[in-house]
């Protein structure tokens, strides 16, 4: 999971379906929701909203040879995929140097790799499942031996549960097998499940050999820094920490395509330096925020410099210079240096624009969405009505503009929190929660007994912002006057509390994508770089709505309601925490944007950043917050993989809550039978109407609100082809290089 908005990858956040969804109290219980089935009884199709732009030429016109440098958020910490502690950079390596019997097709579909696999069907359902694969006859591992059963059991043994010597991040599926042995040769493998098993294509991607698998010190810490045995287009060559590069070369012993480029070095490279590592070379591939994107577009769209460096008599006012840098993003402690520091920095700046040229920016929508996160473990959320109230309170149509609508990417809100636009179990089921309502809003609020109006009880200092129901982590805030440094309260119009205002930006990343609280992951799109009152102008040119950080002084809406909601002498007032690295700019605007929205009806906000260290373990996971942004992954195998992020909690004999992944705490049976289901049913077509029901059940609980899916800006050498922003689709490591001399990339095709 992440929860940048651009290219990140919990986020933390990343690129795995499990590492993406790890690390619950009250359910919502089952709800009688009109319009649940939605259209969960009706075939729906959908295309992918963005198509990807990778260049693609054929393989004839990509040169032999060369290195390709990509820009990663660090040197994975190991290179099995299983562990706990993999990232998007882990799964990355593995594409590339293992096999996997599926991969991922442009609209997010599993498809067979026909490097690895010749097929693979449901050759039997009575008495039990049995899934035969026929493996492709050249395939073997770089030591030259055959990948066949015993790969596949090794796998099977180390990731069924049965053995927690073993330390891995997730048993899901393979611990519904039962047997797996050799067919009828050695290239075919029968899998016996011990019962239905619907996501079996999820299964052996990647495939580790019986090496890495066969005992548990080797799982545990063989494959960590090294891959001696691998089965793709690519091996690892090296694991450097000390130059932060992990080294994939050409394997020898590949049996298709032979690759284009000669190596691909993975180089950890902070996102605040993804800009100049692209001008000076050491990037030709980076993952980037919507500043660098744009500062790349205006190095392609500019021939003169257009600077205040030279000015009337050879000499430029300290005013001109920090006002040009300001309006080019630089960040504070350059705009204040010293006027020989100053000129330095933009003629450093200057060179690069310059060499940007070679660069340009590909760009579609990431395989992930960021959602609204509602806390409905205690305090107000922990009340259905207004968790919905909340929903119905939002324009997820304007929050979608906000971000993708600056990129030239398309605007359209998410409809389901299992699957994106172009997936087959894709359908919009927000109408079982509604649109944006501010009356309907208001009416929830009044009947969970939040009138205005009513009396206030003295709050001490001391109080926790959120309410005396939440749990730790609110000491010493005061919701009266903005709180703590990083807090301020949304609607107030006194300049108390903006212990922020400091240009923090937030955090990415995947995100879900961190990714678990790593990579996603996982990880903001359409960010604006925050510099005092110009940031405060590029929000009210989005529309802002006054008050919602906004500048002393600034007029209320004609609408704004005329004091805050009250329920037994205390405020309705919710946290909303966010993160506070840089990358953070976009997550700041939605937020933003959504206390102004809330605030119409009556629910007031204190915005709390946090560093983007401990956003997810200490606050995300522990429970400690109202309202939180961040990213989930799609998967192609929703009810395998969504299941933990939305399952109801369940007290455990020592007194704990397993909420699994689901940290908002909100979850009913009725969804947890549903993903039961539709595991268990080898018909496609029902287990994709289960999972929609499941997705209006899941709206109709309000524990999440999907608003967007991700931007994925990627700056990429103008003349390496093949790659770039992939979308869903799993990269073709071999077709990847420079485009040969005096080739050109195809026109892409006029969309109408």
């Amino acid at each position: 999971m992440s929860y940048d908005g651009v290219g990140q990858r919990p986020e933390g956040a990343r690129g795995r379906r499990h590492v993406q969804r790890t690390l619950a109290l009250l359910g919502a219980g089952a709800l009688a929701v009109p319009l649940l089935a939605g259209c969960a009884d009706e075939e729906v199709t959908s295309s992918p909203l963005a198509p990807q732009d990778i260049a693609p030429v054929a393989r004839d016109l990509v040169a032999d040879g060369g290195t390709v440098k990509w820009a990663v958020d660090a040197v994975p910490e190991t290179l099995n995929t299983f562990q706990a502690d993999a990232d998007a950079g882990t799964a990355r390596i593995a594409q590339a140097v293992l096999p996997s019997m599926f991969r991922l097709d442009a609209a997010g579909r599993p498809v067979p790799d026909a490097a690895y696999l010749e097929s693979a069907e449901v050759i039997e359902t009575e008495p039990r499942q049995v899934v035969l694969y026929k493996l492709n006859q050249q395939a073997v591992w770089s030591d030259g031996r055959e990948i066949g059963a015993a790969d596949f059991v090794a796998q099977w043994r180390a990731l069924s549960g049965r053995n927690s010597a073993y330390w891995t991040a997730r048993n899901a599926g393979y611990d519904r097998i039962a047997k797996i042995e050799r067919g009828a040769n050695d290239l075919q493998v029968r899998v016996t499940f011990s019962r239905p098993y619907a996501d079996w294509r999820s299964l052996f991607s990647p495939l580790y050999p019986k090496d890495v698998m066969g005992t548990p010190d080797a799982f545990n810490d063989g494959a960590r820094r090294k891959l001696k045995v691998t089965a793709g287009p690519f091996k690892v060559e090296k694991v450097d920490t000390a130059t932060k590069d992990v080294v994939l070369t050409r394997n020898p012993r590949w049996w298709g395509k032979p690759a284009k480029l000669n190596e691909i070095v993975l180089h950890a490279v902070s996102r605040d330096k993804r800009a100049a590592a692209l001008a000076d070379g050491s990037a030709d591939l980076a993952d980037i925020d919507s500043a660098d994107a744009q500062r790349i577009g205006l190095a392609n769209r500019t021939k003169g410099t257009g600077t205040p460096l030279q000015g009337a008599g050879g000499k430029t006012s300290v005013k001109k210079l920090r006002d040009w840098a300001l309006a080019h993003g630089f960040d504070s402690d350059q705009v204040h240096a010293g006027k020989k520091k100053l000129r330095k920095a933009i003629t450093r700046y200057l060179e690069q624009q310059q060499a940007l040229r070679d660069v340009e920016v590909r760009k579609s929508l990431e395989p992930a969405y960021t959602q609204l996160a509602l806390n409905g473990a205690a305090g107000p959320l922990a009340d259905e009505r207004v968790r919905r109230a909340v929903a119905r309170a939002l324009d997820r149509v304007e929050l979608a503009r906000l971000v993708l609508t600056p990129l030239g990417l398309p605007a359209v809100p998410v409809g389901s929190h299992l699957a994106l636009s172009g997936q087959a179990a894709y359908a919009d089921g927000s109408g079982a929660l509604g649109g944006q309502d501010a009356k309907e809003a208001q009416a929830l609020l009044a009947d969970a007994g939040w009138v205005r109006g009513g009396p206030l009880k003295e709050q001490k200092k001391a109080e926790k912002a959120a309410g005396p129901e939440h749990g730790g982590g609110h000491d010493g805030e005061d919701v009266s006057d903005g709180g703590k440094d990083g807090e301020y309260i949304v609607g107030e119009d006194d300049d108390k509390g903006h212990g922020d205002d400091q240009g923090h930006g937030d955090g990415a990343g995947g995100g879900p994508d961190g990714t678990d609280g790593k990579g996603r992951r996982h990880e903001p799109a359409g960010d604006q770089r925050e510099h005092g009152d110009q940031h405060l102008a590029q929000e009210g040119k989005h529309g802002g709505a006054p008050g919602a950080y906004a500048p002393k002084g600034t007029a209320a809406p004609a609408a704004a309601p005329a004091g805050p909601l009250a329920k037994d002498g205390k405020p309705l007032a919710l946290r909303f925490v966010l993160p506070s690295g840089p990358g953070s700019e976009t997550l700041n605007s939605v937020a933003e944007r959504i206390s102004a929205m809330l605030e119409q009806v009556g629910m007031r906000t204190t915005i709390t950043k946090v560093s983007d260290e401990s956003y997810f373990k200490d606050h995300i996971a522990a429970g400690d917050y109202d309202l939180a942004l961040y990213s989930w992954p799609s998967s192609a195998f929703p009810a395998t993989d969504a299941r933990p992020v939305y399952a109801k909690p369940v007290p455990a004999a020592d007194g704990s809550v397993n909420f699994e992944q689901n940290y908002t705490r909100v979850g009913t049976d009725q969804v947890d039978q549903l993903f039961d289901q539709a595991a268990t049913t080898l018909d496609e077509d029902e287990a994709r109407d289960l999972i929609r029901k499941a997705d209006s059940r899941i709206w109709a609980a309000a524990g999440s609100i999907p608003l967007y899916q991700r931007p994925q800006l990627v700056g990429v050498r103008k003349n390496l082809v093949n790659a770039g922003a992939f979308g869903f689709q799993t990269p073709v490591y071999e077709d990847m290089g420079f485009l040969k001399k005096g080739a050109k990339v195809p026109a892409a095709p006029h969309k109408g």
